[in-house]
């Protein structure tokens, strides 16, 4: 078979090309959707990650706000490796056990009343997006489909949640996106007054837009948001993909806000690593997701439903959100303290550990500095660092990633001086 970088139908073939031969070496099979840092870490634990060459780096970034419970937390991998000696998949055609009590765990401690298990962020918000629409057009029997969002929000890369998601970027050549959603400036009451109408089914937000920046969304605009939900018969659904599960000093995010949405999703930290999505709801809503309604294959197995137990165990003794929200003051004031008087940076926000510094100018390279020094981190927006720790996090390693952090940026501003 020809191999390289000929259309389809081209009939142009490469002479010698094999599995081994020198384009094989020199170009990878995987499609390259990723602009990937030349790094390839293999071992980590707590806070920390090696790559292949030995090198030591301060994980800042968790994998995206994924391995919440630090790096091979030890609970969770003995569940999971018990399990593994017993039973990996079967289908959602049969029950499950351990994902009745993971769901249990979950409603017991939140407003929810049922779960629907997945495997994503994206997914658990087209179920939140689908269970939005077949409540209002199968159980109360209007036309209603549309879907309200924010700008600068991120819900997934699906055809729906990238057309749900605020920002243009993800859109592009992705061309036509499907109905049904409208987006409006975050914290413009008359805006979001103005697009709500006869076809409107939900209204969905992040408490803090993570990917669009670290914004908290503001408190009255959220219960505003609640107000005109009750309003107009409209569902409220939260995203709380990269808030969930602690990190902002709540089990979940909205808890801050005293607010109870009608739907909201999680992924990332429920799964301590593990590909686990959850989209969670009030009690009224079982009447919309009927069987044969939504459907997933991996969805909630055994293995996935033993991770999800174990972290959400681990959190609850453990008190990590407490934790979280103590840390993360600590290292918000230990930012601000060390870079105050610094022009470059314009400020320091976020909410638990889910902190962001707002910088005058790109952070990209800074980003890069940090990978040669040791930590690891990682932009939200151009010009934001986002910082993202273990909820295990000690002070003395936020001491050292505030130290190294402050120093790159003023070695970034000395240079370009």
């Amino acid at each position: 078979m020809a191999k390289g970088n000929e259309q389809p139908g081209s009939g142009t073939a490469v002479a010698g090309a094999t599995a081994t031969g020198a384009a094989a070496q020199t170009e990878s099979s995987l499609f390259q959707t990723y602009a990937r840092y030349p790094i390839s870490l293999v071992k980590g634990k707590g806070s920390w990650l090696w790559d292949d060459q030995g090198n030591r780096y301060l994980d800042f970034m968790c994998g995206l706000a994924v391995t919440s419970l630090g790096h091979a937390p030890e609970k969770v991998g003995a569940k999971l490796k018990a399990q593994i000696d017993e039973l990996w998949h079967v289908s959602n055609l049969f029950q499950i056990p351990g994902q009745e009590k993971a769901a249990a765990l979950l409603t017991a401690n939140t407003c929810a009343d049922a779960v629907f298990f997945c495997n994503s962020g994206a997914e658990a918000n087209e179920a939140a997006i689908k269970v939005a629409r077949r409540y209002h057009q199968k159980v109360k029997g209007t036309d209603r489909y549309e879907v309200i969002t924010f700008a600068q929000s991120f819900h997934g890369r699906t055809l729906a949640t990238l057309t749900a998601t605020g920002q243009d970027k993800v859109k592009e050549g992705f061309l036509p996106l499907p109905a049904g959603f409208v987006t409006v400036p975050l914290h413009d009451i008359p805006a979001l007054e103005a697009v709500i109408g006869p076809n409107t089914a939900a209204i969905m937000l992040e408490m803090v837009q993570a990917e669009g920046g670290v914004y908290p969304v503001e408190p009255e605009f959220v219960k505003h948001v609640r107000k005109l939900c009750d309003e107009h018969g409209l569902l409220l659904i939260v995203d709380e993909v990269q808030t969930g599960m602690g990190r902002t000093g709540k089990l979940f995010a909205h808890e801050h806000y005293g607010i109870e949405p009608d739907v909201f999703t999680v992924a990332k930290g429920i799964g301590s690593g593990f590909p686990v999505g959850a989209m969670l709801g009030k009690g009224f809503l079982r009447d919309a997701f009927t069987p044969g309604s939504h459907a997933t294959t991996f969805g909630g197995t055994p293995l996935a439903s033993s991770v999800v137990i174990a972290t959400i165990e681990t959190m609850l003794e453990d008190r990590l959100p407490e934790r979280a929200a103590e840390m993360g003051e600590y290292l918000m004031s230990s930012l601000r303290n060390r870079l105050a008087g610094n022009s470059f940076v314009k400020e320091v926000r976020g909410l638990g550990l889910l902190v962001g510094i707002e910088c005058a100018e790109p952070v990209g390279d800074i980003v890069l500095a940090g990978q040669k020094r040791g930590i690891l981190f990682v932009s939200a927006g151009p010009n934001v660092i986002r910082l993202l720790p273990n909820l295990y996090v000690s002070k003395e390693e936020i001491d050292e990633a505030v130290s190294l952090v402050a120093t790159l940026i003023e070695e970034h501003v000395a240079a370009k001086a």
